[in-house]
């Protein structure tokens, strides 16, 4: 019987009299349908404005893990190589020392230019000028140029530059010009740049 009144109120109702003052008195499926289509609303607007916030921060959250796992990884491998880096660092160590202990200091640079002029004599050649210029800082050291003039054959000069690579302490060799004085071409004239360094040692 009461699906009967239901059907009866349905086809007897009037969409058009429907007023917001009087909704009790609505059919109850209209109701029912109303209250359906508020409910779909409700989760349609939750889900956009809450649930799709958390899976966003979530992604978020992941993504930090993933990069926190990395960087576990990375320290968990470096500190299982740890006694290895710190050998590393002592050879590293003294290998810096091996070199910084070629680069002369300020008072070894006359013998230097000695060792330079008696490589040159040893080889047969006529040392013209050892000139120093001035020294140029750079971030860890400093460069002193070194003018050289000499003459003599070809192989006394060939002798002469890889000679140079003998001595003791670290000079490079820059700028090389060779001319031949005249016809005869076992007197050549040589101008070359050396350079030497030296550590700054907590210089300004």
């Amino acid at each position: 019987m009461a699906l009967e009144d239901t059907l009866r109120s349905l086809r007897e109702f009037d969409i058009n009299s429907l007023e917001f003052e009087n909704v009790g008195s609505w059919p109850t499926p209209i109701k029912a349908l109303i209250w359906l289509v508020l409910f779909l609303i409700v989760m349609v607007g939750g889900y956009y404005y809450h649930i799709e916030g958390l899976q966003q921060q979530q992604a978020k959250v992941e993504a930090e893990e993933e990069k926190l796992k990395q960087d576990f990884e990375k320290k968990a491998f470096q500190a299982a190589n740890l006694d290895a880096y710190r050998q590393q660092m002592v050879e590293m160590e003294e290998s810096f020392g091996a070199l910084v202990s070629q680069l002369p200091s300020e008072t070894e640079v006359p013998g230097l230019l000695e060792d330079i002029t008696n490589k040159g004599l040893l080889n047969g050649l006529d040392i013209a000028s050892i000139d120093l210029l001035s020294e140029r800082a750079q971030d860890f050291y400093v460069e002193l140029p070194i003018s050289i003039e000499a003459s003599g054959s070809y192989h006394d000069l060939g002798a002469f530059i890889s000679g140079m690579a003998g001595l003791p302490r670290i000079v490079t060799l820059h700028d090389f010009e060779i001319v031949a004085t005249g016809d005869d071409t076992n007197n050549l004239k040589m101008k070359i740049l050396a350079k030497t360094y030296r550590y700054k040692d907590g210089e300004a």
